[in-house]
C-alpha cells in the first residue's frame, strides 16, 4: 500500500495549496526512541534527518554498566528489527537481559549506521521557531515550516523542518537533592563531590572506597547505586554507607519482590532486602533534605529539624525532569505537576499507574497546539518515571504512520507489557 509523503504535514503538502513537500521531519537525540522513529520514518520513505547534541545513544553510553530489567525483546523496536535484518544484523536471545552497553553496541550503533546520511552529531537544538513567525502569529501558521537553531561549539546552523518529533530524553537533566526541587546555590557549589548519575564504583573505586558516602534517593536508580557500593564495601570495610529517603518506609522502594513480572527487576528490590536485613548500610527515612552545606570537615545534609553528615560523597538519583528551554517560541502544553504531555499526564501519572499499567497511547494522545510537533519518549512523560521503551516505540509509530496519511494505522495503537507491580525512577526516567 502507497501513501502520500507528509499528507497530513502542516507544512507545504500537496493538499495545503502551497507548494510540493520539500522539508524533512526532524528528529532531535539519536537515542533508542528517536532511532525507533528514523526507522519508521524510513519504512514509509519520508525524508528526515536526526539531530544529536553529543555521540549516538550518549544517554545510554552514560550507564552501559548496568543491566536493564526487561529483556531484548522489550527494547528492540519492530521497524528499526526489519530493517536490520534485512541488512545482515542477527538479534540477539529474546530473552536475554542487555546491559547498557549491550544495548548501544548490538543493536542502537548498528541501527545507526543505517541512518548515516541523515545523522547529524554534535549538533545540539538550542530554538525552535516557525519561519518569520513568532509564538504570538497565527496567520498561515500551520503552512510554514518549522526553523531549528543548532549549535556545535561556536558554530551555529539553521534547518527547515516539515514536521518535529523531540526524542531528547530527560537522561542528564536531574532534579536536585532537595526535597522541595529548586537548585540552590549551595547544593550548586558542592558539585564536585555530588553525582546526579548511576557511577561505575568498580570503574572508580578510588572516588568512593572507605569514602563517608549519601544515597539520595528511593527508585530502582539508587537501589543499582547500593548494591553496587556494598560490593565496594565488601574489599573496603571502611566504607561507610548511609541511604537517604522521603518515603515513611523504607519497604515501600523494594518494588514488587517475586510477584513482578520484571524478574530482574523484582530481584533488585530482594536484594536490597537482605542487605538492610544484614545491617550492611545507614538508612535514613523519612528525611527531607532542605539545604546542602560544604563544609571542611565534609558535606552536611540539612533537614527539617535536623542535620545528618559529615559524607565526603553524595549520590543523587532523585530522578530528571524534562527541558523544555528550547521549546519557548512554539505552542505546546505539558501538564503543571508532571510535566507530561497534558493528554496523557492522567494515563501515566505513577501516583495511579506502574510502568505496566499505563494504556497505550500514540499520536492522537501527544498531539501539541503547534501542528506536527510531537514531544516522544521519556520527555513525553515528563517527571513522571513510569516509561518503558516499548511504549516510546509505539509513540513514535504511531505519529509517523499520521505524518504518512495512513490514519488507520496511527488509530491502530497498541502494546502489550508485564505487570510490573510497584514501579519508581529508572534509568533515563524509565522502568526498562
Amino acid at each position: 500500500m502507497e501513501f502520500n509523503i507528509l499528507t497530513n504535514s502542516s507544512c507545504c503538502t500537496p493538499n495545503s495549496g502551497c507548494c510540493e513537500p520539500k522539508y524533512p521531519v526532524v528528529i532531535i537525540g539519536a537515542g533508542p526512541i528517536g532511532l525507533a522513529a528514523a526507522a519508521h520514518l524510513k519504512s514509509y520513505n519520508l525524508p528526515f534527518i536526526i539531530l544529536e547534541k553529543n555521540e549516538v545513544a550518549a544517554n545510554v553510553a552514560s550507564w552501559e554498566h548496568v543491566q536493564l530489567f526487561s529483556p531484548w525483546e522489550f527494547n528492540i523496536d519492530s521497524a528499526a528489527k526489519q530493517l536490520l535484518e534485512n541488512a545482515g544484523w542477527k538479534m540477539p536471545n529474546k530473552n536475554d537481559i542487555p546491559t547498557g552497553k549491550a544495548l548501544r553496541e548490538d543493536y542502537l550503533l548498528p541501527l545507526s549506521e543505517l541512518f548515516k546520511e541523515q545523522l547529524r552529531m554534535n549538533e545540539e537544538v538550542i530554538a525552535i521557531t516557525k519561519l518569520d513567525t513568532d509564538k504570538m502569529k497565527s496567520t498561515n501558521r500551520v503552512n510554514k515550516p518549522f526553523l531549528l537553531f543548532t549549535k556545535n561549539g561556536q558554530a551555529t546552523k539553521t534547518y527547515k523542518a516539515s514536521a518535529i518529533i523531540d526524542a531528547t530524553g530527560t537522561w542528564g537533566n536531574p532534579n536536585p537533592a532537595v526535597s522541595h526541587g529548586v537548585w540552590l546555590p549551595n547544593e550548586q557549589a558542592a558539585a564536585q563531590k555530588i553525582n546526579y548519575q548511576i557511577p561505575n564504583v568498580s570503574a572508580n573505586s578510588s572516588r568512593y572506597a572507605n569514602k563517608r558516602i549519601a544515597v539520595v534517593g528511593g527508585g530502582h536508580s539508587a537501589i543499582n547505586t547500593l548494591l553496587q557500593l556494598v560490593e565496594l564495601k565488601e574489599v573496603y570495610p571502611q566504607t561507610g554507607i548511609t541511604w537517604i529517603l522521603r518515603k515513611k518506609r523504607v519497604e515501600d522502594a523494594l518494588g514488587g519482590g517475586t510477584a513482578d513480572e520484571l524478574a530482574a527487576r523484582g530481584e533488585l528490590g530482594l536484594k536490597m532486602k537482605q542487605i538492610l536485613l544484614d545491617k550492611t548500610i545507614n538508612v535514613e527515612t523519612p528525611f527531607y533534605i532542605q539545604s546542602i552545606l560544604e563544609k571542611e570537615e565534609g558535606l552536611i545534609l540539612k533537614g527539617t529539624d535536623q542535620k545528618i553528615g559529615p559524607f565526603d560523597e553524595l549520590i543523587v538519583n532523585t530522578g530528571n525532569r524534562p527541558d523544555f528551554s528550547f521549546h519557548s517560541e512554539l505552542r505546546y502544553e505539558v501538564d503543571p505537576s508532571t510535566e507530561a504531555v497534558s493528554t496523557i499526564a492522567s494515563l501515566i501519572d505513577p501516583n495511579f499507574h506502574s510502568c505496566g499499567s499505563v494504556p497505550a497511547h500514540g499520536e492522537k494522545e501527544l498531539r501539541q497546539p503547534e501542528t506536527n510537533f510531537y514531544i516522544v519518549g521519556s520527555k513525553s512523560y515528563g517527571r513522571a518515571p513510569t516509561f518503558l521503551m516499548a511504549t516510546g516505540y509505539e509513540q513514535v509509530r504511531s505519529i509517523v504512520a499520521y505524518l504518512a496519511g495512513d490514519t488507520a494505522a496511527a488509530l491502530d495503537v497498541k502494546l502489550s507489557l508485564p505487570e510490573t507491580g510497584v514501579c519508581h525512577t529508572g534509568i533515563d526516567g524509565c522502568c526498562q
